[in-house]
């Protein structure tokens, strides 16, 4: 069957082992100092594991490839690792929306006459609950850190807009061309062509309350998700035009600190490879209440 998949790309990968603990289903190994994936039954191709690669090795592809098996995930890798691995994964498997492979999980654990480590949270109360699950979300268990709940209703945030909701006073946007998704765009469209290139991350606008006056003044604008979007190589070649065929000055690239956003990074530098001219890129990384935590020319 054809389905999502990890793809590792040797010649990029040190070997650091990095990856590993963000895939709790066993899919990877460090072998003859290389990260390999040492089965497909083992990959849900949900890409946990990527924003963990600190060389870009590591992308999502859709491919031929044996069914994941969750049974014998949950059996192999998960159960022996504990009540903490197995709560990690159930929590991972949630949050993506993968409910059969929870159900699958759960049944396992029911056949093995094994507790279900989330049980105990129906009745934790909201504190504990909470805890519970940012403890098992947390990167070195598995979890996914992009996909973890936090409530930011309570605090105050320094960079939301100070202009009342009810004033009546619009706020100019920033936007200077229709579409912006990065699978939308023609990468020779004029609005790119000797253009200062803002490539976000879907989330940044939505976190950073003045995001327009902060990011977007005088630049043309592409958004995409690393994580979600299908079809990534078709980013770096559209990149790659842009940088040769539109001859774009810089490219600034924002994105969120979870971990699976730092794929936009390797789709730039991958396109940077790829293209004839070289130009200066910026990485801003901004924080889940929208503070920039991080702002450099790379």
């Amino acid at each position: 069957m054809k389905r999502q998949i990890i793809t590792i790309d040797e010649t990029r990968c040190s070997g650091c082992g990095d990856c590993i603990p963000g895939c709790p289903e066993g899919a990877l190994q460090v072998i003859d100092a290389k990260a390999r994936l040492i089965s497909d039954l083992f990959c849900d191709g949900l890409g946990a594991c990527i924003g963990h690669c600190p060389t870009g090795a590591m992308k999502i592809e859709s491919r031929e490839a044996e069914p994941y098996d969750e049974k014998r995930v949950m059996q192999e890798s998960i159960v022996p690792g504990g009540p903490n691995v197995i709560a990690a994964h159930l929590h991972h498997l949630i949050d993506h929306g993968q409910n059969d492979f929870v159900q699958q999980a759960i049944a396992c654990l029911e056949e093995l006459g094994i507790a279900n480590p989330l049980e105990s949270e129906i009745t934790d109360n909201p504190a504990s609950r909470q805890s519970h699950r940012e403890h098992h979300h947390a990167p070195h268990n598995g979890g996914c850190p992009g996909s973890r709940v936090v409530d930011f209703s309570g605090k105050k945030h320094a960079s939301a807009a100070t202009v009342a909701p009810d004033s009546g006073v619009s706020i100019q946007s920033a936007l200077r061309q229709w579409p912006i998704q990065l699978h939308l765009v023609s990468p020779q469209a004029p609005c790119y062509q000797g253009s200062d290139l803002l490539l976000a991350a879907d989330c940044t606008a939505f976190a950073v309350g003045n995001f327009h006056s902060s990011f977007m003044h005088g630049k043309s604008l592409a958004i995409a998700c690393p994580k979600l979007d299908s079809e990534i190589n078709s980013y770096v070649d559209k990149l790659a035009s842009m940088i040769d065929l539109s001859a774009i000055n810089t490219i600034t690239v924002a994105i969120m600190e979870v971990p699976c956003c730092g794929g936009l990074m390797s789709i730039v530098a991958e396109a940077l490879r790829k293209a004839s001219r070289k130009v200066p890129v910026k990485r801003i990384v901004i924080g889940l209440q929208g503070e920039t935590l991080a702002e450099e020319w790379i």
